[in-house]
């Protein structure tokens, strides 16, 4: 049997065989995919939409893992791609070597950050970016004469990835406490907290504040403070107004470095290029990742301001830091060629303007179904929660899993979307479909959720 037969026997008859045999998968039950194998095998994708291997056509409802932005098969950036690879694939940025891409695309991320965040160092995607600014605002601190500023605060809910460090940040309890990895010098305080922030002591959740931590703690052990615009893989919780520039103003407050996670946010995803820039706020660090290529290459950076690059600059021994992949040049061609199409396409304005499609779903659906409520929308970053009495916020049993039982419907009626936990169980459902999303595609969508929720309300209500 020739290579090409045997490739193609694999593909027809034992792929998933081959999966359960070989593939440890992320974030998946081992033993219930070392059991039945793959949920689904994809072969391609077009815009909204993804194929299986058997041609089941499917909506992405959450641009995969929150970061196909311009959905699938888009031919400038496999383009793109393919142009930069055959003209130079890889090229190292250590000892002071560079390439173009990178150096183009960090001129480009300048110009569009707020402020003056405009400075660009490159990782391989969130995790790492997140890992890293915990390690540059240690060691800016350090270079400032202060080494004892050490320690980051983080929300819980919030999610920063799973490096040890990203991962001890994460204050979703699956996620900190696996494998004993959470490490020492990495608190967390209640996110959204706009009274505390602003120094309410008489607020009945003070001791749970960032200030408090800092009070507590003592500033100058603080390196800095991490939050997402909007919690993401938390349950894509949204600040209350005012909320991030109390923060901001608190790091100010405490000299106390504020990092934003926009790995989920950044490049269009809440209707702003930003999430901060939703509420005028700039960050010291700002963390970027997933919506920077749409996915189509791994790449993510840490964008932080002028006081930050000026200490680095003046560091005159080896920075020790680094990834193999920091700005290559074919990824950095490929972000390159994504943000020029946001831009030129006016993706982002179409996000914002299908916000309110969606929001007009949510309101029939809350019309409709006596469990649907909390609905909340930023662009295209979306979430709803399923409560068995929701005037009273009372949850389902907790034998009931409503936002697993939901989108297992969706998915048997071609929907991926993502259920997520909350303080009150399984109940909320993730939506953050590619941006380049129309009318009709959303009102798809809702019809879907509007079927699952009826046969879910049937079976438990």
């Amino acid at each position: 049997m020739t290579d090409q037969a045997s490739l193609h026997s694999i593909t027809k008859e034992s792929l998933e065989e081959l999966d359960k045999k070989h593939y440890l998968h992320p974030t998946t039950i081992p033993k219930v995919h070392a059991e039945q194998g793959p949920k689904l095998t994809f072969t391609e994708g077009n815009g909204i939409y993804v194929k299986d291997r058997k041609g089941e056509e499917y909506i992405d409802g959450l641009s995969m893992l929150w970061n196909v932005n311009l959905g699938h098969g888009n031919q400038e950036l496999a383009e793109a791609a393919k142009e930069q690879m055959t003209k130079l694939a890889f090229s190292s940025s250590f000892a002071g070597f560079s390439n173009e891409p990178a150096v183009r695309l960090a001129e480009k991320l300048a110009s569009m950050s707020p402020g003056d965040l405009n400075t660009v160092f490159y990782t391989s995607g969130g995790s790492e970016a997140n890992d890293t600014a915990f390690k540059l605002s240690r060691f800016y601190w350090a270079l400032q004469g202060q080494p004892a500023k050490k320690k980051i605060i983080s929300l819980r809910q919030g999610y920063h990835g799973v490096t040890i460090a990203a991962q001890s940040a994460t204050a979703i309890p699956a996620f900190h406490n696996f494998s004993s990895s959470a490490i020492p010098e990495m608190l967390h305080a209640a996110p959204h907290l706009t009274n505390c922030e602003l120094g309410d002591k008489n607020d009945p959740d003070y001791d749970e504040s960032i200030r408090n931590v800092i009070e507590k703690e003592g500033a100058d052990t603080i390196a800095a403070v991490i939050v997402e615009p909007v919690q993401g893989s938390g349950g894509v919780h949204m600040p209350p107004e005012g909320y991030l520039q109390a923060v901001r103003n608190l790091c100010d407050e405490f000299g106390v470095l504020f990092i934003a996670d926009e790995v989920i946010c950044g490049f269009g995803r809440t209707g702003k290029m930003f999430g901060v820039d939703n509420w005028g706020v700039v960050p010291d660090l700002m963390c970027v990742a997933k919506g920077i290529s749409s996915g189509y290459s791994q790449l993510g950076a840490v964008i932080m301001k002028e006081k930050i690059c000026d200490t680095l600059s003046e560091y005159e021994d080896v920075l020790a830091h680094g990834f193999t992949y920091s700005g290559h040049p074919m990824a950095c061609a490929v972000a390159l060629k994504n943000i020029e199409i946001l831009e030129r396409d006016q993706v982002v304005e179409n996000a914002k303007a299908m916000e309110q499609v969606l929001k007009a779903g949510f309101e029939f659906l809350k019309e409709k179904h006596p469990t649907f409520t909390k609905t909340r929308a930023l662009g295209l970053l979306a979430g709803f929660e399923l409560y068995a009495d929701r005037d009273n916020e009372v949850p389902f049993d907790p034998s009931i899993l409503p936002s697993t039982e939901v989108v297992d419907e969706c998915f048997r009626r071609k929907l991926i979307l993502r259920p997520l936990a909350s303080k009150v169980g399984r109940n909320i459902v993730a939506i953050a479909p590619p941006l380049i999303i129309n009318r009709q595609q959303i009102e798809d969508m809702v019809h879907i959720i509007d079927e699952s929720i009826t046969v879910f309300e049937r079976k438990y209500c």
